[in-house]
């Protein structure tokens, strides 16, 4: 037989596999015809998807779990960090604590909204690559601040890169797992409760022992202040260690969906199949599979062709904000209820987390001095062990989700309390709501959806130093404030008109 009558009859084959469907699963996407997204694109996706399935879940993905879950980490140690230096920053350099805060939350929403883009423009292994070498740098420059003006600063420009480890990582590692083990998004949780927990670990003795007793800059010079100088050190340092790993120890392969996007067909089947020879598989993935989805996609007679410029990426990124997908939350008057609600509890959330998370410590420490120790000391050992009670916090709410007559909506409601366990159910909360409010928006507008939210929760972030600034830091004003709204948060959980607990999402 000939080579080239060889090739044809492979080609045959694999033409025919690829309208049969050549793989054993097949996996269900969450965007339908209507979604406005580009219909070559959407088939090639769902390629892509059929072939991870297949692969199943191996070595490479829980790898991935791991550098993935520095994001995690990094994502709530910073807001912490900002925490614990509070006090001691404040005593030296004489300036309202707030400020510190607002420069940190302006970053976190810039970050957010560049790395979520740019992960879809440059490619998501240039932006995963980068966002902790960026927290790195600037974080353990700002150990070496000389004024509050340039710590709020740098406090700013390191939020940045912290703020797009969620939608970087995120895409990175939801484009590289089975479909059938997704649930691990809500459980890379774990990796925010490890987060908190090492921060405090580690402020503790610094802080607690090189640090002044005065409360003014007079009282309170660097030479007697540099513990949390040597704090920002440490953390600037840990965080350019993960950069290492993930830079030089662990090698992120190019998201295929990324490449396939980009009108790189070949190298995103070349990534598949390196991925599954790294898991010790063969993936039955071909060329011919991706080049005709033109075909799945309705068109005949001719390879249909998409736009694979950089501004096609960005705009298949931005596509999610389209006004109708907006209108369609918003159709049916319990969709509209259902959406309105989240909105709320999400921006609830976003302003009485920070509000609490920035100001724990001055309110142990004041707390301490009203039973007769203030001491540094027994306010961060109080604040190691508040993280300590948040470690298990991502599992149970896997558990908890799927328990009869509790659910999601239960879970959210009771996790919300922020008494002595806040730490824990906090960990519950955000693992909880990170996964209910995909299911509780329609397929097509999902994406819409999880944007609106999340915006919001950034927003009123930056709103909670805003309201400190105006609040009086010698009481625990936002401590309380946090408190109600965490309450208010917890009634209006149980007030969502759907609950997905043992239903498929639509």
């Amino acid at each position: 037989m000939s080579n080239a009558s060889h090739d044809e009859k492979v080609k045959s084959a694999n033409n025919e596999d690829f309208e049969k469907g050549a793989f054993d699963v097949d996996t269900q996407d969450i965007f339908d015809e209507d979604s406005g997204v580009d219909p070559v694109y959407h088939a090639k996706a769902k390629i892509l998807n059929d072939a991870f399935q297949e692969i199943g879940m191996g070595k490479y993905q829980w790898y991935l779990f791991v550098v993935t879950g520095f994001g995690w980490f990094s994502d709530n140690l910073w807001p912490v960090v900002t925490s614990l230096i509070l006090s001691p920053v404040v005593n030296e350099f004489g300036f309202e604590g707030p400020w510190l805060k607002l420069g940190q939350n302006i970053g976190l929403l810039v970050g957010a909204a560049f790395w979520g883009v740019a992960c879809d423009v440059w490619g998501r292994q240039w932006a995963f690559n980068i966002t902790l070498f960026i927290t790195g740098v600037f974080a353990t420059a700002a150990g070496a601040s000389p004024g509050f003006v340039a710590l709020c600063s740098l406090a700013a420009v390191w939020s940045i890169g912290v703020g797009g480890n969620l939608p970087v990582d995120s895409a990175v590692f939801l484009e590289f797992i089975p479909a059938s083990h997704q649930y691990l998004l809500t459980v890379l949780s774990i990796w925010w409760a490890f987060g908190q927990l090492i921060s405090s670990l580690i402020a503790w003795p610094l802080i607690a022992n090189f640090s002044c007793v005065g409360t003014t800059p007079d009282t309170c010079p660097r030479s007697e202040n540099q513990g949390w100088r040597y704090f920002m050190y440490t953390m600037g340092g840990l965080m350019l260690l993960l950069w290492v790993l993930r830079f030089f120890v662990f090698h992120l392969y190019e998201s295929p969906k990324y490449l396939m996007g980009r009108g790189r067909d070949e190298e995103a089947v070349e990534v598949v199949h390196k991925v599954a020879a790294y898991n010790g598989k063969v993936s039955k993935l071909t060329i011919e599979m991706l080049r005709g989805a033109g075909q799945v996609a309705g068109v005949e007679g001719e390879q249909a062709e998409m736009d694979t410029s950089a501004k096609a990426a960005a705009l298949r990124k931005l596509r999610k904000f389209n006004a109708g997908h907006v209108k369609s939350l918003f159709a049916r008057k319990k969709l509209a209820y259902s959406t309105s609600l989240l909105i709320i509890l999400w921006a609830f959330i976003g302003l009485a987390f920070p509000l609490y998370n920035g100001f724990v410590t001055f309110f142990l420490q004041t707390r301490g001095a009203d039973f007769g120790d203030g001491s540094l000391n027994l306010t961060y050992r109080n604040q190691v062990i508040l993280s300590v009670i948040g470690v298990p916090g991502a599992l149970l709410a896997g558990w908890l989700v799927e328990l009869p007559y509790l659910g999601r909506k239960g879970t959210l409601a009771i996790s919300t309390r922020w008494n002595c366990g806040y730490t824990f159910t906090s960990n519950v909360m955000y693992g909880v709501l990170y996964a209910v409010s995909p299911e509780l928006f329609p397929t097509k507008d999902r994406g819409t959806g999880n944007a609106i939210v999340s915006t919001a929760n950034r927003i009123f972030g930056i709103m909670a130093p805003i309201i400190a600034l105006y609040a009086d830091l010698s009481t625990s004003v936002p401590i309380y404030v946090s408190g109600a709204l965490f309450i208010v948060s917890g009634f209006i959980a149980l007030l969502l008109p759907f609950e997905p607990r043992g239903r498929a999402s639509i």
